[in-house]
């Protein structure tokens, strides 16, 4: 009989917010909201559990969440500290299994799979890792368990903050059908409206639609919702070390039409990606830009670069024409952004790559800008540098 996959699904609850609280332990019980300024038009980072209640969410106008909560504590984003945390974090992981596929800095998933023949079952080990994650970084974990990343990912979203809930193999379907059908991953407010038409809410009402009738109202997407909906995902976890690419993306509470919030959200991430670039010691050939609309509907673009990099500056040069093109004349508000980096490079395997990149005074003093920036926001937080170049229109 083959062995059903254990996947967990790790999810820091409140990162940034929850690292900042532990270390300055008197802001504890107070809505914490870490972002920029809002005189600058910041963006939320993330916010505590008791900012939250105010209505406040990440990739808000920091401006707005101002309004909403007027006593709560701004901090800036510290970006290499909360790195260094998600380091320490990915080395507990690394004590029960070789197999982790971060997907930022606050969540992965995890393989345990053959794990268990040594740490028990993979509740033991999801129990495990949330406990020496508590007690070594006194920061707090919600968890999923099951037999694939999707319903592992519901899985630990569904009793957030120091949730843990368990999938078994042989319970999907009674875990699955009760849910919402907005739980299924891709499944946004306008593809809600349009299931609701015919009467289908829940992700059971999902489940009895036969497949021809959602790929011929959903197109390709609807046989990955008949796939979801039986609880059928076959995707493996990729590790760091395989991946091809990395990238980040945000998918927003609210659908975002102002372009200068969206702008903001977009360089953020271009940032994090640049920096996991040169954290890893590699450079990247190509840049995609991900939309996603109001109406579900999503647009990649991507763009070769005339040479691999990690220089920040060229990264964003090429995701903001992107993002630009993309949205001439585009009215829809946007539902999720991302941008990613492909075809990487390691600098030590091909010499020409990186004997081409440290013979060009204007891309190594870039490179020793980036890396003092990295310094400096270590340090000072988001606010305390800001790269000119990159944030003119």
């Amino acid at each position: 009989m083959p062995q059903h996959r254990a996947i967990l699904h790790v999810d820091m609850d409140a990162f940034y917010a929850s690292v900042e609280i532990r270390e300055q332990p008197g802001l504890a019980g107070r809505p914490v909201i870490v972002g920029g300024a809002p005189e600058r038009r910041g963006v939320v980072s993330a916010a505590s559990y008791e900012a939250r209640r105010f209505g406040v969410h990440s990739a808000m106008p920091t401006a707005r969440a101002l309004r909403l909560c007027p006593e709560a504590v701004f901090l800036p984003v510290r970006m290499e500290l909360y790195a260094a945390v998600s380091r320490q974090i990915r080395a507990i992981f690394a004590r029960y299994t070789p197999l982790i596929e971060p997907l930022s800095l606050d969540e992965a998933f995890l393989d345990v799979t053959q794990s268990r023949t040594l740490f028990g079952s993979a509740a033991d080990i999801a129990r495990a890792i949330k406990r020496d994650i508590r007690e070594e970084l006194q920061l707090v974990a919600s968890v999923g368990v099951a037999p694939n990343k999707f319903l592992a990912k519901i899985a630990s979203d569904l009793d957030k903050p120091d949730g843990f809930v368990e999938v078994p193999a042989d319970g999907v379907q009674d875990f699955l059908d009760p849910l919402p059908a907005s739980r299924v991953w891709g499944v946004g407010k306008a593809t809600c409206a349009e299931l609701e038409r015919y009467g289908i809410r829940t992700i059971a009402d999902l489940r009895r639609q036969p497949r021809d009738w959602l790929v011929d109202r959903f197109g390709r997407f609807g046989e990955r919702l008949h796939e979801l909906a039986h609880g059928i995902d076959h995707r493996p976890v990729v590790p760091d070390s395989e991946a091809k690419s990395l990238s980040h993306e945000t998918t927003f509470p609210v659908d975002v039409a102002d372009r200068a919030t969206l702008r903001a959200r977009l360089l953020d991430l271009t940032e994090q990606v640049a920096r996991r670039l040169r954290r890893h010691d590699r450079l990247a050939r190509t840049v995609q830009l991900k939309l996603r609309f109001a109406d579900f509907r999503s647009l990649t673009r991507s763009r070769t670069l005339p040479e691999p990099t990690d220089v920040t500056a060229e990264i964003w040069q090429a995701t903001e024409g992107l993002f630009r093109a993309a949205l001439a004349g585009e009215s829809r508000p946007v539902r999720l952004i991302g941008m990613g980096v492909h075809d990487l490079v390691d600098p030590v395997s091909e010499p020409h790559v990186q004997a081409d990149l440290f013979a060009e005074p204007q891309r190594r003093r870039q490179r020793e800008i980036d890396r003092l920036a990295d310094a400096i926001q270590s340090r000072f937080g988001s606010d305390g540098i800001r790269r000119g170049g990159a944030l003119k229109s």
